[in-house]
């Protein structure tokens, strides 16, 4: 593909996330505030008992921390359901896949697996062949095919802004090579990535971002957990990083669930209830 500088090339991203790890239910659970707007689709507990209640594994995407979950974690936990989220390298879709299958082998019992943007890259390869995971929730997400990109499929349809926004920092590795991460320019970041977002938490958001390794956005899918597993996805249609043709293409090949919201590629920060209704949606479908 070549090297992307000056934002030439389009480029896809995510979201945001660390770990605030602390056993609860049995689990590991993230603790937060509830942030941003709140489209509350009339989220409820029905149907799924307290016993069979599985556990919320959240992976985040690329130019965040764990806090873009915060308000999703909170209006989940209100229902009663552990959660955790797991922090993602941002290096590439195979290892960060690998990290985030020692969290999912560490967490007993069912699993519902929830990426964000990037972090869909990554579900869609950690959940293959784990009978636990019984639902993949994509929210605002890639979902791959093998040998896809998620720099091939944000440039499938036009419309992400992403490349003029970036910030490419280059360094020196320990053998040699340079590699190069992307970050997105801070006085850019609310309009880019969380137009939806209040300023004041979008310029925290952009102070607090973790870049991507260019690599990654290259690298090709080798699995698709959504081919045998039951899937959800939130297509976000004021999206500027994957363009909202994009997503409705890949929710339609992967016969998802799928619920649209005119919202921001930062929706689970501006619209923490209908991401969390949707996961609980989820839930209820596929364990009893």
């Amino acid at each position: 593909m070549g090297s992307i500088k000056g934002g030439r090339k389009r480029l896809v991203t995510g979201a945001v996330a660390t770990v605030t790890a602390g056993l609860a239910f049995g689990a590991f659970a993230v603790s937060g505030t509830a942030s941003g707007a709140t489209n509350h689709a009339g989220a409820t507990t029905a149907g799924v008992t307290d016993h069979a209640r599985p556990t919320v594994v959240l992976e985040h995407g690329a130019f965040a921390d764990g806090s873009s979950w915060n308000g999703v974690i909170t209006a989940l936990r209100a229902d009663g359901y552990p959660v955790v989220a797991a922090a993602n390298p941002l290096r590439g879709p195979a290892s960060d896949a690998a990290a985030l299958r020692t969290v999912l082998d560490h967490v007993k019992g069912p699993k519902i697996l929830v990426g964000h943007s990037y972090g869909g890259n990554v579900i869609s390869e950690a959940a293959t062949g784990d009978p636990d995971v019984k639902a993949l929730v994509y929210v605002a997400a890639f979902l791959p095919a093998p040998g896809e990109s998620a720099l091939e499929l944000t440039n499938k349809y036009p419309g992400s802004t992403l490349p003029d926004a970036l910030d490419p920092v280059t360094y020196q590795q320990a053998d040699g090579s340079t590699a190069t991460d992307l970050y997105i320019q801070q006085d850019k970041f609310r309009h880019q990535f969380a137009a939806d977002v209040p300023a004041g938490q979008a310029a925290l958001m952009a102070a607090e971002q973790r870049p991507i390794a260019q690599s990654a956005l290259t690298e090709k899918a080798t699995s698709a957990a959504w081919k045998t597993i039951p899937s959800w996805d939130i297509v976000t249609t004021r999206d500027l990083n994957i363009p909202a043709a994009v997503q409705r293409f890949m929710a339609k090949r992967a016969h998802s669930h799928t619920t649209e919201v005119a919202a921001s590629h930062s929706v689970a920060v501006s619209h923490p209830h209908l991401v969390a209704d949707v996961i609980e949606r989820a839930a209820h479908a596929t364990v009893r």
